[in-house]
């Protein structure tokens, strides 16, 4: 171990030498002094402000407005809001693999950082990994928490409900009948013992239809006028806390790259960078922020939750901007320590959006069985996946 102390301790001597904030020499280019207007990029700023912010909270109020619409699975609207779904779907996908990690990997391999150790080894992959299994970590804990919490005082509040409610429909038939209601000890036995035969009623009801073809089972129950509940409601509550825990990892990887985006464009002073980022991310702003509403409508938070999470969301890059531009005289986003900062954070950004598009969005809704049990459905589904991706992908020309 002697001998590999040195080499050790030179490594991180580098390390520490190339993170500076110094500036980089022969960072700004003839082309960038051609563009650079300070008194006009400031004016579009505020423009590029005011048209994020809009479409970011449009595309986040759309599904939180339209959520009871959204919701019901036989309806035409339900099936816009899939198709639309999968769409901002390809969004997220292209957003994390072409936009997030792409700017990541531009940082670790820009000059103003030492080869060593930045160029020798692949940060921007390897910090991407550690997010997604940080991000599978977060999930499968945060779910587990719920359910344990949520699940069990959901069931005892209904079993409490159900109690008190056979209690007092025995007493009025026994009134109504003419004999005497039963004491408190005997009719809570009794209301009790009717729960548990109902309870297993239910399940006995939920494994019979499981063991037909899901497609089919679920057609049988619907034609009886109560196959929703039969067919699905084992699968609600864990559903829920699914979905609280996914729109809650979606927004913290959207809005830590949101930052980086709007300080990167806020202390831009190149006409030539701010036009093109505007319309760019005022399309992505507006289809991330319908992923995510669409993600906190299916969560059912609370009124103030939902409205809380919406607009962190939509002022998250207008904030950005309005910093990045505040701080635009002194900030040099070319020097080491930002290259690095930056990268690191862009490439949990994007291992982030990768796993939460392929496993939370793409995943959870291309196999679910609604999904495998209406091909066409299936076959447009895919397409306006296909279409968002590429939609996406082809901003990458501007911005």
């Amino acid at each position: 171990m002697e001998w590999y102390a040195p080499y050790l301790g030179t490594h991180l001597h580098q390390l520490a030498a190339s993170v500076s904030a110094a500036s980089c020499e022969g960072d700004a280019g003839a082309g960038d002094d051609e563009c650079r207007d300070e008194a006009a990029a400031l004016r579009l700023k505020m423009v590029a402000v005011a048209a994020i912010l809009v479409s970011g909270a449009v595309g986040v109020a759309i599904p939180l407005v339209d959520g009871p619409m959204t919701s019901s699975s036989s309806s035409s609207g339900g099936g816009t809001f899939v198709l639309a779904k999968a769409f901002a779907a390809g969004v997220i996908l292209a957003t994390g693999f072409v936009h997030v990690m792409h700017d990541s990997e531009e940082k670790f391999v820009d000059p103003c950082l030492p080869p060593t150790p930045w160029r020798r080894f692949p940060f921007p992959g390897f910090v991407a990994m550690l997010a997604a299994l940080g991000t599978l970590v977060m999930e499968f804990v945060g779910i587990r928490f719920y359910e344990r919490k949520h699940g069990q005082e959901a069931a005892a509040t209904d079993a409490r409900d159900e109690a008190a409610a056979l209690l007092e429909d025995g007493a009025l038939s026994g009134i109504a009948g003419g004999t005497a209601p039963m004491s408190g000890d005997d009719g809570k036995q009794d209301a009790m013992h009717i729960v548990g035969m109902r309870a297993h009623a239910a399940a006995h009801r939920h494994s019979h239809a499981q063991g037909h073809d899901a497609c089919d089972g679920g057609a049988v129950y619907d034609a009886h006028g109560h196959g929703h509940d039969n067919g699905h409601g084992s699968e609600e509550r864990p559903s829920k806390s699914r979905h609280v825990v996914v729109s809650q990892i979606l927004e913290l990887g959207i809005v830590s790259h949101s930052v980086i985006i709007g300080l990167s464009l806020g202390v831009s002073q190149s006409l030539c960078t701010i036009k093109p980022l505007v319309a760019a991310l005022s399309f992505h702003q507006f289809f991330e922020g319908f992923t995510l509403g669409g993600c906190i409508s299916e969560a059912q938070f609370k009124n103030f939750s939902a409205l809380l999470m919406a607009f962190f969301f939509a002022i998250t890059t207008p904030a950005g901007i309005t910093v990045g531009a505040g701080i635009a005289s002194f900030y040099n986003p070319n020097s080491p320590r930002a290259l690095i900062v930056e990268g690191i954070l862009d490439s949990m950004s994007a291992g982030i959006l990768i796993y939460m598009a392929l496993v939370d969005l793409i995943a959870a809704d291309f196999l679910s069985r609604r999904m495998s049990c209406n091909p066409k459905l299936q076959v447009c589904s895919y397409v306006a996946l296909f279409l968002g991706a590429m939609a996406m992908s082809s901003l990458a020309i501007w911005a």
